[in-house]
């Protein structure tokens, strides 16, 4: 039976045949596909005399089909997953860790490759041919290669253990999201609900066979309690559900999970010479150290916390206002908050959301990107799609010619993971006179289309998508001639500002005019809820950036203290790490570390911090905008330059040369309202 994951796949764009592909065609098209990379890395091992083309070059450009093909299974184990999938996972995870070792770990080609870098005159090679020169040598460094043979054996075991279990970790989560639900029978339990969420939880409770509603923990259904249910011990039981996910003492629990992953970091860090995994981590980030990024959320800590102490007062002043007695508690925040918010600003998300339909939303980033950067997205019909769901697009660049492939993924469903990402397909790259360009995909988890409305966005939302859609840009602009250096493959802390910045466009007037909308007049909205978008935009700003700094703080205690090898307690090392954050009593068996995907099995670990780090980057950037017109033709050409440059440079000069001039905080606590 002929595999299509390794035939030509003769598709519009080569894009991935997906109606083709089974599960079964993964693990043996992963396994002749690394045999085949083999080869590839034999041949240039081969050659008489290394150079920077025939060792360095050959070395980047082997292996692409492992990759795409690795980044199709990956990509549908997060969004369109189950059970076999997950289980091909814990098979075909193993099998790319050791690959990845036996490559890094080559003697005889780390030799080549430290040859190369000894002997090239870098003064003869472009800026990125440096970059890709230098990284290709410090990765192998990075990854053991001046190990001995029992050190060396001792990595791949650290490494193979950490594939596994930060598997098994994501797994945990996913299955304890999808095994929840709230099922109400009676009408008087929805009271406070907006009227599109109990619509969806009546089409929930109907997929699933059953009378009255269902709730799920997927974060729009869960937000629809959370934030408008009057009744509390509801908003009670569902804030207990969402934050114990995965700590529950069976064979869900991720306790023991991240105490090992933590350690085995930490084992793989000192093998490495490194104080700490943070240590590790943040030598190739632009915070560069451990003590920086906690200086750096200090910094941020000391200026918010005094702020969110007097916001959180405010709030329970007006709950009391309100006829609550007692004690604020955390599942009572949101509720309460959405009401002072309407009480302050005339607003709140079931006023706003008739003007975001998701189409009007997804036409508005595109309109954005239309004039920032003369780029057009074209519908296509003829792209096969992993889920009917999936919307595909032709990106075309200024001058008619293809820019990328585009799928957005709005809705949740069974099998696949919460939250919202930008991912990739196939990279960008240059080979031989060829521009590859790129196959990028967003994936969100929006309310669906129910009854007779279409997706109706919150306010969040809206960001979120405007977010994810500005990582996007970073992979489509991309104009690089190196796979490892194309669109977000950049410092992780510089990563984030091609997104948040994007988010400013949805408080701005001139870009909200082109896609706030009513859904069903099609009226734009009211100057008088855009003046009250802007005038809530830090409507408890103090509070939102302390719990950012929270999952900071918590992120560093995991990886940055040498300590972590005698912890036995990690549900105790989170207590420490989080209590001077915490504004609330602790509630109940609540645990964040078992469920922080971020940085147990993505790739956060370090740098959590990076968010707060970009939002400098992006307030500093967008105050440029600001200054010249926020479609500015000049200021968008520096930043499309920024933002196709990719890694080719290191992020500081790619800032200074867009801004003139470093970043500073100051725009961040201005934005923000807490300097």
């Amino acid at each position: 039976m002929s595999n299509p994951l390794l035939n030509k796949w003769n598709t519009p764009f080569n894009t991935a045949p997906f109606y083709k592909i089974k599960n079964e065609h993964y693990l043996p098209a992963i396994k002749q596909s690394i045999d085949e990379a083999r080869e590839e890395i034999n041949e240039l091992k081969a050659v008489e005399s290394a150079n920077f083309q025939n060792t360095i070059v050959a070395l980047e450009g082997s292996g692409k089909l492992l990759d795409i093909i690795s980044s199709v299974f990956f990509n549908l184990h997060s969004a369109e997953s189950d059970d076999e999938l997950r289980d091909l996972a814990q098979e075909i995870s193993p099998l790319l860790t050791q690959f990845s070792n036996d490559i890094m770990l080559d003697e005889e080609l780390f030799l080549q490759v430290k040859t190369v870098f000894e002997t090239t005159d870098q003064t003869q090679l472009n800026e990125g041919e440096k970059m890709l020169l230098n990284k290709t040598y410090k990765s192998f460094v990075r990854n053991g290669a001046l190990l001995n043979e029992k050190d060396k054996e001792q990595l791949r075991e650290i490494d193979q253990n950490l594939s596994k279990l930060k598997l098994d970790f994501g797994n945990h989560v996913l299955e304890e999201t999808q095994r929840f639900e709230k099922h109400i029978e009676n009408e008087k339990a929805l009271s406070g609900l907006p009227k599109n969420a109990i619509i969806a939880a009546a089409e929930e409770a109907k997929s699933r066979e059953k009378e009255g509603w269902v709730f799920t923990l997927d974060f729009p259904s869960y937000q629809a309690i959370i934030k408008y249910s009057d009744d509390r011990d509801l908003r009670k039981e569902m804030f207990l559900a969402f934050n114990s996910k995965a700590f529950k003492g069976d064979s869900l629990d991720n306790k023991e999970i991240v105490l090992s992953i933590a350690k085995l970091r930490y084992q793989r860090a000192t093998l490495l010479a490194y104080t700490s995994h943070a240590h590790f981590v943040l030598e190739e980030r632009m915070a560069k150290s451990p003590e920086k990024v906690t200086e750096f959320l200090q910094k941020l800590y000391d200026k918010a916390l005094p702020i969110a102490q007097k916001e959180i007062q405010v709030l329970a002043d007006f709950a009391k206002a309100q006829g609550f007695d007692g004690e604020l508690q955390s599942y009572d925040t949101s509720f309460y908050a959405e009401k002072l918010k309407q009480s302050l600003f005339s607003i709140d998300d079931e006023v706003l959301k008739p003007y975001f339909s998701l189409d009007k939303v997804i036409d508005g980033a595109f309109n954005t990107a239309t004039l920032l950067y003369g780029i057009t997205f074209k519908e296509r019909f003829d792209i096969d799609k992993y889920h009917p769901d999936v919307k595909t697009y032709e990106v075309i660049d200024k001058d008619g010619a293809l820019l990328s492939v585009f799928y957005a993924d709005y809705f949740p469903r069974k099998g696949k993971r919460a939250g919202a990402w930008m991912t990739s397909f196939q990279e960008q790259y240059k080979q031989k006179g060829i521009d590859h360009r790129p196959h990028i995909s967003i994936v969100c988890n929006f309310n669906k289309p129910s009854g007779e409305n279409p997706s109706l966005l919150t306010f969040n939302e809206v960001t979120t998508l405007f977010h994810e859609f500005g990582h996007a840009l970073h992979g489509m602009l991309s104009k690089t001639e190196f796979k490892s250096l194309s669109g977000t493959n950049v410092y992780w802390d510089f990563v984030e500002l091609p997104s948040q910045v994007m988010e400013n466009w949805c408080f701005e007037k001139e870009s909200l005019d082109h896609f706030a909308k009513h859904y069903k007049s099609n009226e734009l909205i009211p100057e008088k809820l855009i003046d009250g978008i802007k005038k809530s935009a830090n409507f408890m700003e103090a509070t939102a950036t302390l719990r950012q700094l929270s999952f900071g703080f918590l992120d560093m205690a995991w990886h940055g203290d040498s300590a972590i090898e005698e912890v036995t307690d990690g549900v105790a090392l989170e207590e420490n790490a989080i209590k001077g954050s915490r504004l609330f009593p602790k509630i109940g068996d609540t645990n964040t570390s078992c469920q922080f995907s971020h940085i147990f099995s993505g790739g956060y670990s370090s740098g959590y911090y990076s968010y707060k780090w970009s939002e400098v980057l992006d307030a500093d950037a967008f105050e440029y905008f600001k200054e010249k017109g926020i479609y500015d033709p000049e200021v968008a050409e520096r930043f499309h330059l920024l933002l196709s440059s990719g890694g080719t440079i290191d992020p500081e000069l790619l800032y200074r040369d867009f801004r003139g001039r470093d970043a500073s905080v100051d725009a961040l606590l201005k934005r923000a309202g807490i300097s």
